[in-house]
């Protein structure tokens, strides 16, 4: 798998959760797919559950839809600072990748925090155009508490 394109489709994800374009974020995804946002230490014991859980494109779609009509929370947003993905293994054109990533977040009154640190573990592959997309992306937190809602992806 090309280092270049890897790098690419993660930087166009952190983008369009930066930059509050959540429209966007299901199409980085296959359909069926996976997303899950769990901890190091749940992984460490084996379980599966998350923080949050989708394993459709329509799920991630419905997601946005609550975060733009129903939620309610408070004003926020994130930057990320992902590190470079490393290729673990390549299978059947799905590559597993890992990459280290860092989350700040931005409270609407300025305050700015270390929220998140942590690596995404994923399978990624090409859609039918040749673009690639994730199969699947499971965020794991290195740390297992957080101050506020999870509302927006991570």
């Amino acid at each position: 798998m090309d280092l270049a394109r890897l790098v690419e489709l993660n930087a166009t994800y952190a983008r369009v959760i930066d930059t509050d374009q959540l429209e966007e974020w299901p199409r980085l995804f296959l359909d069926p797919c996976l997303y899950k946002l769990t901890t190091a230490e749940n992984v460490a014991k084996g379980h599966e559950s998350g923080l949050i859980y989708a394993d459709t494109r329509g799920m991630l779609e419905d997601r946005v839809s609550s975060l733009r009509k129903v939620n309610i929370y408070e004003g926020q947003r994130y930057r990320h600072v992902v590190g470079l993905p490393v290729v673990l293994g390549e299978a059947a054109g799905t590559a597993d990748v890992e990459t280290p990533f860092l989350l700040v977040r931005v409270m609407r009154d300025g305050t700015t925090d270390l929220f998140a640190t942590g690596v995404y573990r994923d399978k990624v592959k090409p859609d039918m155009s040749g673009a690639l997309r994730f199969a699947e992306r499971v965020v794991i937190c290195d740390g297992r508490r957080f101050d506020t809602l999870v509302a927006i992806p991570f």
